[in-house]
């Protein structure tokens, strides 16, 4: 069942959704036994999550370091108008070493995270960026090493609903004592 943006799961939709996080190349069968159904309803069961979207694709996990991209960075990127802020977006979808683009609260109106082979692709990167028209300024951080980086989603439990806290009342003005 699909509400608007918020696709219910099941509980055995979230364990398909963990084993396939973990190593998606598991035969249907594998997953199966684990989740205790046959290879034929696993398949209905990714099809449907395919189609709603939860599932968007299938990748293999790069070392990045072992691939020669040797620098990591955030770049908070300060778009000086709102009317620029789309063709900025459309220019970072082309750009490869632009992994990821989150429009964010803070000093900044992007947060950028980028890998490039060394700091004088990651300098050219920079000055590309800063070239774009609308770009006030840039903040860059480079990565000195990395303690976590998952791209595993933890899901929440299914018990899990939004649920609207009551509002607090105001505590009544104090009666006054006639003295």
């Amino acid at each position: 069942m699909n509400l608007g943006e918020t696709y219910v799961l099941d509980g055995i939709d979230r364990q398909l959704l963990n084993e396939l996080q973990g190593d998606c190349k598991r035969s249907l069968k594998e997953i199966g036994a684990a989740v205790g159904l046959s290879a034929p309803s696993v398949m209905e069961r990714v099809r449907k999550l395919e189609n709603a979207g939860i599932i968007r694709g299938y990748h293999a996990l790069l070392d990045a370091r072992k691939v020669g991209l040797d620098i990591s960075a955030f770049i908070g990127v300060s778009i000086s108008d709102p009317q620029l802020l789309s063709a900025f977006e459309e220019w970072v979808d082309s750009v490869a070493q632009v992994l990821e683009c989150h429009h964010v609260t803070g000093g900044h109106t992007l947060l950028l995270k980028v890998k490039t082979q060394n700091t004088e692709d990651l300098e050219r990167l920079i000055s590309r960026i800063r070239s774009m028209q609308g770009v006030a300024s840039t903040e860059t951080m480079v990565v000195l090493s990395t303690h976590t980086e998952r791209a595993e989603i933890a899901l929440p439990p299914s018990d899990a609903r939004r649920r609207k806290r009551p509002r607090r009342t105001p505590d009544p003005p104090e009666t006054q004592k006639a003295s």
